[in-house]
């Protein structure tokens, strides 16, 4: 098989000749260039090197000895390094060249394409002209690499990257190595493709795999709502004429909360010495009213 043909693969060939750029390599066949800013250490003539090929910038077949996180056929998760309108996205697979993914194999919505620091799960694809792409892991493939959930995992908290999006749903691959779906009602806006999301599992299917909710917990939305309160009654010096007695319209318009959101929100405050209410108003309780 000619040389050519082994892009995006890694092969070990013989070291031929020395020369001022590199290390000529052959495969008894053919020679391709290691040249020295690709070399990791010094090599001797008919020594064996494990070697990456890739067509350099100019089209030409180069080799390194710096084996990248993907190959063809083989996957890894990868980190984007930079973003090229009109172009796609850059990854940084390891080695001096960058890998891209084309801005056709994006999402339609740009609103959810990658951000530099973004992971994607990669493999490598190669051209018609012997040119090096990256292409996204499709399901099939996130389902091979996927562990099986157990029901121990109901309402675990979670973490992975987003893999696929779409307006409908997204879905994510856990730390646990977790295949995860998260319907559109169970986020607040649609994650990014190779977005680090958090969530909980509010479900474990039959065939291992988990719904995902990345809304926060109904104790967590009711600290929210304590903190936005008390941020409204410093930004009014201490005092609002609102309280547990007051309309629900009233609510509404002022917190964007129910009163039944608000009454418990401003309950737990109450709880735990924050505020106090007199004469259908709330105030902050003071240290010196603490120590009275």
């Amino acid at each position: 098989m000619p040389l050519a043909e082994n892009v995006g693969h890694v092969l070990e060939l013989t070291v031929a000749r020395e020369s001022e750029f590199g290390y000529f390599l052959t495969d008894g066949t053919e020679d391709v260039l290691l040249h020295r800013k690709e070399t990791s250490r010094q090599y001797f003539i008919d020594e064996t090197v494990k070697v990456f090929l890739y067509s350099d910038s100019r089209g030409r077949l180069t080799a390194t000895d710096k084996i990248p996180l993907v190959t063809v056929g083989n996957y890894e998760w990868v980190k984007v390094v930079d973003v090229q309108p009109g172009i796609g996205m850059f990854l940084d697979i390891g080695i001096q060249k960058d890998l891209l993914l084309g801005e056709e194999d994006l999402p339609a919505h740009k609103d959810v394409w990658p951000m530099v620091g973004d992971l994607l799960y990669v493999t490598i694809r190669v051209n018609r002209n012997q040119r090096l792409y990256a292409k996204l892991a499709t399901d099939p493939i996130m389902e091979e690499k996927a562990v099986e959930a157990t029901e121990t995992a109901f309402n675990k908290n979670v973490h992975g990257y987003i893999y696929r999006t779409a307006k409908v749903a997204s879905w994510l691959f856990t730390a646990e190595g977790y295949k995860g779906f998260i319907h559109e009602s169970q986020r607040e806006r649609e994650p990014r493709l190779g977005e680090k999301v958090e969530g909980r599992v509010i479900d474990v299917k039959m065939d291992g795999t988990i719904n995902v909710s990345l809304l926060p917990r109904k104790q967590d939305l009711l600290d929210k709502d304590s903190e936005a309160i008390f941020q409204y009654l410093e930004s009014r010096n201490g005092a609002m004429p609102y309280s547990d007695k007051s309309l629900p319209e009233e609510i509404t318009e002022r917190f964007n909360l129910s009163k039944a959101a608000f009454k418990r929100a401003l309950g737990k405050l109450m709880k735990a010495g924050r505020v106090y209410q007199e004469d259908n108003w709330t105030y902050i309780k003071k240290e010196e009213e603490d120590s009275n």
